[in-house]
């Protein structure tokens, strides 16, 4: 394990500079110091990429693709402001969305890391609900586990407020069928961002989601049947 790859405390508080100088004329006044804390970002992310891959497939080429871009898409936005003020990237799993991702954002006060499937399509989310409305348990016995709970609380993602259609609401499976999104999220500190072993922490919360994965990931390459798709 890379211990000696941390997050400096200077990429933290530069983002808190930009939150409060969020304009082009200061942040090119001040790109030297932003490419060297990006630098650091990269490493760390290039390094965890390096440690997961040692247990997972992944589709990201390099740490530096991995970290997305400061600047803001604001073409629709009502915020104008044109950086964004942390600094996040995902890991894809080979075979495309099906095998959702995984993602960190590092940020003052809020940082995260979390995996999981964003936005699946419709033919993803009805085989899901059909494997959820017919075996609830094996999903269930993933969210009850001890070390789930430990690291990630409870499944979160967007709910219907009712029932998806086609399903009753006094479904035994219902609290699962009314999700949208399926992720998982853990919340770190200051400190613990900050601290020479995150790299360690990150990599086990990551390697942490596989059991939710690896599930998740058999549901999405099979069908009602249990027979291969891919």
């Amino acid at each position: 394990m890379e211990n000696q790859i941390t997050i400096p405390k200077s990429s933290l508080d530069f983002l808190l500079q930009l939150k409060t100088n969020n304009n082009k004329p200061w942040f090119e006044a001040n790109k030297p110091t932003y490419l060297i804390e990006l630098n650091h970002i990269e490493n760390f992310a290039g390094a965890l990429l390096h440690e997961l891959s040692k247990t997972d497939v992944l589709e990201t080429a390099s740490g530096k693709k991995s970290v997305y871009r400061i600047y803001r898409d604001i073409r629709f936005a009502k915020d104008k402001t044109p950086f964004k003020t942390f600094w996040g990237g995902s890991y894809t799993r080979a075979t495309a969305a099906r095998r959702g991702g995984y993602y960190f954002h590092l940020e003052q006060g809020n940082s995260f890391l979390a995996g999981g499937f964003w936005g699946p399509n419709a033919g993803d989310l009805k085989r899901i609900r059909s494997e959820f409305a017919h075996d609830p348990e094996s999903m269930k016995k993933i969210l009850n586990s001890k070390s789930f709970i430990n690291t990630f609380g409870t499944l979160q993602g967007e709910q219907l407020k009712t029932a998806p259609k086609g399903y009753d609401v006094n479904h035994e499976a219902i609290d699962l069928l009314r999700y949208k999104q399926f992720l998982v999220m853990k919340r770190f500190t200051d400190e613990e961002v900050l601290s020479p072993n995150f790299l360690e922490q990150a990599l086990e919360t990551f390697k942490s989601m596989r059991p939710f994965f690896d599930y998740m990931s058999e549901i999405l390459t099979t069908d009602v049947n249990g027979a291969s798709v891919l």
